[in-house]
């Protein structure tokens, strides 16, 4: 993969910057407080997924996205509306695909599309019932032994950065703040594994961990973080099955995915098909037919 990283300037030295956005959808978590399985409940996701956003000038992109929050705060039609309320801090404070109107969201993947390969995204998905399975073999065999979410969100990011093989001469990567621990090392280690990872694949050194730059945000002040949000939305919405109340009938959205998918570098499924799992990139596209089969809808008789 060719990167297409940003020139900026350092003194009197010109450098190219690969500018990195990493991002979550879904919960890490999978057991509840007495360690019974919580996958499909509310607030717990069947998959999780970490993303990350290859932006060519965040400048441009930081302008572009603010400048349309900032009229759509204008216009009247959005103003009145609950989620443009300051006080709801929803989308008067930052875009978020999950609280944004569904004509927001329509306006913001047109100007994302709009930026053509100038914004590439990749990802790792994870099924959580895969590490369900291996978490409670493992439990069986140490009853002592408990799960720990920051260790699966460790094992994504260490196999999300060892694809990532862009060449810079300096890499600033901007992750989002999860929770109140400081994630700092276990960063830290990933991106070791992922440097040694690839001077083995390719014979030769990026520079090693202190060519990245690494910076924990937020999306309200990186704003290219919303971006990233959008990116895994639509990821999301293609994994997480929605089942109908009433009938019973099982679906996924691939349109999203679909419309963005000229932008996308690379999805990792980790836990479909193979043992390392199957990559969706370029031709090879993520569809529902492929990825679910044709079974993809199940419907249940309605309870009376």
């Amino acid at each position: 993969m060719s990167l297409r990283a940003s020139t900026t300037f350092d003194g009197k030295n010109q450098l190219q910057v690969c500018h990195l956005f990493v991002d979550e959808a879904g919960t890490p978590d999978i057991f509840d407080a007495k360690g019974r399985n919580n996958i499909g409940k509310e607030g717990c996701s069947r998959f999780f997924l970490l993303g990350m956003l290859e932006v060519e000038a965040p400048e441009t992109l930081t302008e572009a996205l603010t400048g349309l929050r900032e009229q759509l705060r204008a216009d009247p039609y959005f103003a009145t509306a609950p989620s443009f309320q300051p006080q709801r801090r929803k989308t008067a404070l930052l875009l978020h695909a999950k609280d944004d109107l569904p004509e927001v969201r329509v306006k913001v993947f047109d100007l994302l599309r709009s930026h053509g390969p100038a914004i590439r995204f990749r990802a790792v998905v994870c099924d959580k019932e895969a590490i369900r399975i291996r978490e409670e073999a493992k439990r069986e065999a140490a009853p002592g032994y408990r799960y720990d979410p920051d260790h699966l969100y460790d094992q994504l990011a260490r196999s999300l950065f060892a694809k990532f093989n862009g060449v810079a001469d300096r890499f600033h990567l901007r992750m989002a703040k999860r929770g109140s621990k400081d994630r700092n090392a276990a960063l830290r280690t990933a991106l070791e594994h992922a440097e040694a990872d690839f001077a083995l694949s390719f014979g030769f050194s990026r520079g090693g961990p202190e060519k990245w730059q690494t910076t924990v945000t937020n999306p309200k002040d990186t704003v290219c973080l919303q971006a990233t949000d959008y990116f895994l939305w639509a990821l999301q919405r293609f994994y997480e099955p929605r089942v109908h109340p009433e009938t019973g009938e099982v679906t996924h959205e691939d349109r999203y995915l679909n419309a963005m998918w000229p932008q996308v570098s690379q999805i990792h499924d980790l836990h479909f098909d193979r043992a390392e799992g199957t990559f969706f990139a370029g031709g090879t596209a993520l569809t529902l037919a492929q990825r679910f089969g044709p079974q993809l809808q199940k419907k249940k008789k309605p309870q009376v």
